[in-house]
């Protein structure tokens, strides 16, 4: 392996076409593990990124991670053929750091679950009966009793995915920002959410919780029965994401504007 290069880790999601490319690359040059690695290669969609992600918050070691999609939709990759080289690819990549958030939830019972999320952080209804939640930004009850089938927020990095389906706003990478969004909101029927500063920390309290009894979604942990949830964006914990030129993250959220 070359002195200029990056020592690269290469990991794979369980699907046979990841698998299979896995196969093919670890064949072509030399690999380190992952806790050597300077540079992370995995092979899969975007819910592999997320699990990739939310491993290096949990250990600690975060280095960059360039994805090569072998999923679905792939938003948070770089496609799988290119005329150039792997490392060539890697070395010409843009890099974009991505700020996660940190939940911790608070459950009938009194238990304390804690978690990151990558995408959104979403409360969402258990049953058929409405939730009711109340809402405070930074200390002040902003919305004493949102009526709806649950509220979520997002980071920039997510503000495409369920956040954009539930007609959120779209948010630009670098813009220190969080979206606040309602899902189906029943009262106040007006309120279609809030752009908040990153550094805002968002408290969600359910009110007549064992009644109307709420989940909350971390990307993909889910805890229930929740009585309080707050969410706060954790900058000091940047990930890194590594995509081909011209097709970056931030390119790939502008278009999304565009997009009908």
């Amino acid at each position: 392996m070359s002195d200029t290069l990056p020592r690269l880790a290469l990991v794979a999601s369980p699907t046979d076409r990841a698998q299979e490319a896995e196969t093919t690359l670890r064949a072509t040059r030399e690999w380190v593990s992952p806790d050597e690695a300077d540079i992370v290669v995995a092979l899969g969609g975007d819910g592999f990124m997320l699990q990739i992600l939310h491993h290096m918050l949990d250990t600690d070691r975060v280095v960059p991670v360039y994805g090569i999609n072998l999923g679905t939709v792939g938003f948070l990759m770089n496609r799988l053929k290119s005329t150039r080289p792997l490392e060539e690819r890697i070395a010409r990549a843009r890099r974009i750091a991505v700020s996660p958030l940190w939940m911790e939830a608070t459950t009938n019972t009194g238990e304390v679950q804690t978690s990151w999320a990558i995408n959104e952080v979403s409360l969402l209804r258990e049953t058929r009966q409405t939730a009711k939640l109340e809402i405070t930004v930074n200390g002040k009850v902003r919305i004493p009793e949102l009526s709806c089938d649950g509220v979520l927020v997002a980071t920039p990095a997510g503000s495409t995915a369920y956040n954009l389906s539930a007609n959120g706003p779209i948010l630009p990478l670098g813009s220190n920002m969080l979206a606040l969004t309602p899902i189906s909101p029943f009262r106040p029927r007006r309120w279609r959410g809030a752009i908040l500063p990153e550094n805002a920390e968002i408290v969600i309290r359910a009110r007549e919780s064992v009644k109307r009894p709420v989940l909350v979604v971390a990307d993909q942990k889910e805890v229930r029965d929740v009585a309080e949830v707050r969410v706060r964006a954790w900058p000091e914990h940047q990930l890194t994401l590594l995509f081909d030129k011209g097709k970056s993250l931030d390119e790939r959220i502008f278009a999304e504007q565009f997009m009908s």
